[in-house]
């Protein structure tokens, strides 16, 4: 049975960075599972995603998947993966007019996927609740979803992080 690890945090918290030295802590054979689907191809989210690929070690296997996760799982022959991040995984599902019950139904299959192998994960997703309520209807239902998202995977995990200023502090 696998090891589930949560780590949530605001955007430049630091948790990308703590889910990284987790794995590089526990093995040298880590798997990261990247979610980011390129809708765009301006210049300054292609420097946001150089500067991750090289904050991450040259051995490691990299996988890219925006959609399906749990298939994935079950052929990644490593100790550790990170799977960074939940909550771009949540917007593409939503933006592919996936409803929430769809959404979760497939978090779900991630989630039992994961307990049914023998490699530590290590998944990372934003926390959403603690800003502003979003000014649109659709802003709204996303960070309801993402933060139900969250909840179910944080019920869960064996252990959850939370991250703000490069600190992380231990929830569960």
């Amino acid at each position: 049975m696998g090891e589930i690890i949560f780590v949530l945090g605001g955007a430049r918290s630091g948790k990308s960075s703590f889910a990284e030295s987790l794995a590089k802590e526990s093995s040298d054979n880590v798997a990261y599972v990247a979610t980011y689907v390129p809708y765009t191809t301006d210049e300054e989210m292609k420097e946001r995603i150089n500067h991750h690929q090289k904050s991450r070690p040259s051995f490691w296997k990299n996988y890219e998947e925006g959609y399906s996760i749990a298939p994935l799982l079950k052929n990644i022959d490593s100790e550790v993966i990170v799977i960074d991040c939940m909550t771009i995984y949540t917007s593409n599902l939503m933006l592919a007019d996936k409803t929430e019950e769809d959404i979760k139904s497939n978090v779900g299959q991630m989630i039992s996927s994961l307990k049914d192998v023998d490699y530590k994960a290590i998944i990372v997703a934003n926390e959403v609740g603690l800003g502003v309520v979003p000014e649109t209807p659709l802003g709204r239902k996303f960070r309801d979803i993402a933060g139900r998202v969250n909840q179910s995977i944080a019920k869960e995990a064996d252990s959850v992080y939370f991250t703000a200023a490069g600190i992380p502090l231990k929830m569960k």
